[in-house]
């Protein structure tokens, strides 16, 4: 079966997305991926609306700063983009998350089921069901603390960078739009508008 995966920070470029499935170093990150087992493109994608909140939180050494987060039981809405990968690509991608190698094979059965599970204790490691495309579940993961529980922490200039590309390419926002999502989430810290818009370049005009 396949599975469709709702990316909501970084993985929302599909560029970022490709190096965890065909391997490779995002631009500006300081981390080289192996890939995944089976490196053929998402068969599927679409932008989808998430309920809860995505928030930016921990301190990641791929990216020297805060990174994004999902809290379905978090206040207001969000924005992904959802891939539709096979089940080993998903687990896959978990792994590499957790900067282990691919090759694990996670049974989504009681996520499935259940609506939501535990595959481990890291900060990617919580695996919610929050909707469906076509029949099929579509599965995001997160840290199990939410975002009242965690310890906020502005993003860098890279990662950001990196996820307001991935609104521009999977919603066709413009740079105003991107900042207004950006800067109402829990987390942005000292970031403004003029700084998110600035990160898309000249070229990124608004729609």
């Amino acid at each position: 079966m396949d599975i469709w995966y709702a990316a909501y920070g970084s993985n929302m470029w599909a560029a970022r997305l490709a190096c965890y499935l065909a391997g490779g170093c995002p631009p500006g990150a300081t981390r080289s991926y192996p890939g995944a087992r089976d490196r053929t493109p998402p068969s599927g994608d679409r932008p989808v609306e998430l309920h809860g909140c995505v928030y930016f939180a921990w301190h990641s050494p791929t990216w020297d700063g805060g990174i994004a987060f999902f809290d379905p039981a978090g206040p207001g809405a969000s924005v992904g983009r959802a891939y539709r990968l096979t089940e080993a690509q998903l687990s896959d991608l978990v792994e590499q998350e957790m900067h282990r190698a691919p090759g694990a094979d996670h049974d989504l059965t009681h996520l499935l089921a259940h609506g939501s599970t535990d595959v481990g204790d890291g900060r990617y490691e919580s695996l919610h069901v929050v909707g469906e495309l076509d029949g099929e579940p579509v599965v995001t993961f997160t840290s199990p603390e939410g975002v009242h529980a965690a310890d906020h922490n502005e993003p860098s200039a890279a990662y950001l960078a990196t996820m307001a590309r991935g609104l521009v390419e999977s919603h066709g926002w413009g740079p105003d739009r991107v900042a207004t999502y950006l800067l109402d989430r829990p987390g942005i810290g000292s970031w403004d508008a003029a700084g998110i818009r600035a990160l898309l370049g000249p070229e990124a005009d608004a729609p």
